[in-house]
């Protein structure tokens, strides 16, 4: 417009009422005007922006072609499954080298006294202790070859990262051992993986070994390097039976004393031996490789690349088992990123002041820590006002969930979650969670209230953790998400089972440089797992969902995990509570979303009666079916028999029902060979288990 014209347009009879119109205005009015036109400027300005996902969320994932049906992540620029993010980090030597580098030597690992701050170790220190007990490794005479095994029997802590960094700089390789695997399983490890020397955090698992020793049933193990102070007694207990005791610190002296150069691994040597407690039988030893880890923290890095892009800031809290792949990629991506890694007291009662005071912003966890805050949360609302708004507050967020959305500073987060967000340290901007499903309405509700990318994985310890990770921007539940980039996954027919994977649905097997090079000296159990052309068959069954994400609907063995991540063999708990006398038939239930196990039990019908009366029940059969002083004693006697079996607490049932009819081929409830058609048994008995987990509080 030229000038003249704009003179021209400024004198045109309607803007001329206008401004005679706007002088005669009240000065409040216009005030207001302006200060409606202030917040709308304000508002746009500021309003809350979608997280941009990295591909459409509508096609997660792409077919394969000529792959029979495999799928491949769809970040991916070609079917290649990624192995390295970094070119100069293809084993976990070299990532910790570049995290040394990229954090300017800050603060690596972190612990604490209670009532203490954080004390820190910076990445040159973690360096040079490590160098020093691999260097003292090798003065004891230990090799610096990938078939050297060195174990490590402890919490998380930072000696457990030196150790581990200390081999990883001399080619050799961990075998981490943990309390929950039992005496049994810890010595079966201790002997399958040849160990002559065990890094221990405490004195009692040092009595532990040496109580092996004494026994002739750990004949191969020579020295023990203990972490805490220990007594002299201790020593002189370890001398008659001809095992060293020595101290971490008398290693680091020794190591330092006799310095070695690094003899760094090749991406193809072994890392770790990580032995999975199995279900039956003794446990099985994962040869998991530099290449396997590395490649599943580059998908990691990968899927979430310009959403979260850990750094040197960051700060990760470690209390999720190190014996475990899960928390072992997640701190490989922090060591490689440069950034801090606060252990926990050792004390899970102890975790929330910890989070206080370490206000960690990377918080990796599982679905049972899940359940817990999400009952807490909900069992503070203890008035109907409170629960009003919780809900109202939720169901807001979650709407901004659906667009995208994730945020912590709404109004709903300053009136009603800055609590709980501040109980975590109030810095928080990442979680994971894997290990075992957690529900949708869990998972919802914690995106929500907490306000940060919180990420879902699946996968297991022969897949180095993970295969199968939610997309940034998709934050819906109910699915596992999309393929790995380091990851192929096809689903394969179950006839057995109905599931077809050329109707979407069957069992889950995965491809990829992240899969396992098999379990040690046991190639029949390899050969289960892994078939010729190297496709490792997980035993779960998923079902493709039109988004390209994977949804897991069940399991091929009747094996299943609960929410602590426990597993579970439900047919041997029935084999041992059957021989209880009232008892004819069990079916024992699980819960991958529940902390323990329940049972729907058909008591014998010719030996109910008579059992009951010496306790002192009198009735008919039915009557006594519904007499819950009779349940309770048929449980009792069951729960005995069990213990008595060297049954765990967890595979223990916390509660039953008790059926007059029993399980056949007529009802449905048996096949022709008589076994149990758990599926069935599991939908026909829906309404009491769903009573049995609203009632039993544990």
């Amino acid at each position: 417009m030229q000038a003249h014209e704009l003179f021209r347009y400024f004198r045109m009879p309607e803007l001329v009422d206008l401004r005679q119109y706007v002088r005669t205005l009240p000065t409040n009015t216009l005030m207001g005007f302006g200060a409606f036109a202030a917040l709308t400027t304000f508002w746009y300005a500021t309003r809350p922006k979608p997280l941009k996902p990295p591909c459409d969320l509508s096609m997660q994932s792409v077919e394969v072609a000529g792959s029979g049906g495999a799928r491949r992540s769809a970040l991916l620029d070609s079917d290649e499954p990624l192995v390295y993010f970094y070119d100069d980090v293809t084993t976990l030597y070299e990532g910790f080298q570049r995290g040394i580098h990229v954090s300017n030597n800050g603060p690596c690992l972190g612990s604490r006294k209670p009532d203490q701050p954080y004390e820190w170790l910076s990445y040159k220190q973690v360096a040079e202790l490590s160098e020093c007990i691999g260097s003292a490794l090798i003065q004891k005479g230990f090799k610096t070859a990938p078939d050297q095994f060195i174990g490590i029997f402890a919490q998380n802590r930072p000696e457990w990262v030196i150790i581990e960094q200390g081999c990883f700089a001399y080619s050799m390789v961990i075998v981490p051992l943990y309390d929950t695997l039992g005496n049994e399983a810890i010595t079966y490890i201790v002997n399958k993986a040849e160990l002559s020397l065990v890094f221990v955090d405490k004195p009692e698992k040092a009595k532990l070994l040496l109580e092996g020793v004494e026994n002739k049933l750990i004949p191969g193990l020579k020295i023990i390097v203990l972490m805490d102070a220990y007594g002299s007694e201790l020593v002189e207990r370890g001398q008659k039976c001809g095992v060293e005791i020595i101290s971490m610190k008398a290693m680091e002296d020794l190591g330092r004393a006799n310095r070695r150069k690094p003899k760094p691994p090749a991406p193809e040597d072994l890392a770790v031996i990580c032995f999975t407690s199995g279900t039956t039988g003794n446990p099985k030893g994962a040869m998991i490789t530099h290449r396997n880890i590395v490649s599943d923290c580059s998908a990691f890095v990968k899927a979430t690349e310009n959403t979260v892009n850990p750094c040197p800031d960051d700060t990760l809290i470690s209390f999720l088992p190190l014996a475990h792949m899960f928390e072992r990629v997640v701190e490989c991506v922090m060591l490689c990123h440069g950034a801090k890694i606060g252990f926990f007291q050792g004390d899970i009662r102890l975790l929330m002041d910890d989070l206080k005071v370490l206000q960690p912003t990377i918080f990796p966890v599982v679905p049972r820590l899940l359940n817990r805050m999400f009952d807490r949360i909900f069992g503070q609302a203890n008035t109907t006002l409170k629960r009003w708004l919780l809900d109202f507050a939720s169901k807001r967020k979650e709407a901004e969930l659906r667009s995208g959305i994730i945020r912590n500073n709404s109004l709903w987060d300053r009136l009603i979650f800055h609590k709980v967000q501040s109980s975590l340290g109030g810095r928080v901007r990442l979680m994971v969670t894997g290990a075992a499903p957690v529900s949708a309405t869990v998972l919802t509700f914690l995106r929500a209230a907490l306000g940060c990318q919180f990420y879902e994985g699946y996968g297991q310890t022969e897949c180095t953790a993970g295969c199968c990770l939610t997309m940034p921007g998709d934050w819906t539940a109910g699915h596992v998400g999309a393929p790995m980039p380091c990851s192929l996954i096809k689903l394969v027919d179950v006839e057995e089972m109905n599931y077809m994977a050329a109707e979407g649905e069957g069992e889950v097997c995965v491809k990829g440089p992240n899969v396992f090079q098999g379990y040690l000296k046991d190639p029949a159990k390899t050969a289960e797992a892994l078939d010729k052309d190297g496709w490792l068959h997980t035993g779960d069954i998923g079902k493709w969902l039109p988004n390209g994400t994977l949804k897991i609907i069940d399991r091929k063995k009747h094996i299943f995990k609960l929410a602590q991540g426990e597993y579970i063999a439900p047919e041997k708990i029935e084999n041992i509570y059957v021989r209880s006398e009232p008892v004819a038939q069990v079916f024992v239930h699980g819960d991958s979303l529940q902390a323990f196990l329940i049972a729907i039990v058909v008591p014998d019908v010719e030996t109910l009666c008579s059992w009951a009366r010496k306790r002192g029940f009198e009735g008919s059969f039915e009557e006594l079916c519904r007499n819950k002083d009779v349940k309770k004693a048929i449980l009792e006697d069951m729960v005995r028999l069990g213990k008595d079996s060297g049954l765990k607490p967890f595979e223990q049932v916390k509660g039953i029902t008790l059926h007059p009819e029993l399980f056949s081929i007529d009802n449905g409830l048996l096949t022709p060979t008589m076994k149990a058609k758990r599926p069935e048994l599991r939908n026909y008995f829906r309404s009491q288990i769903d009573e049995l987990y609203s009632t039993i509080k544990v």
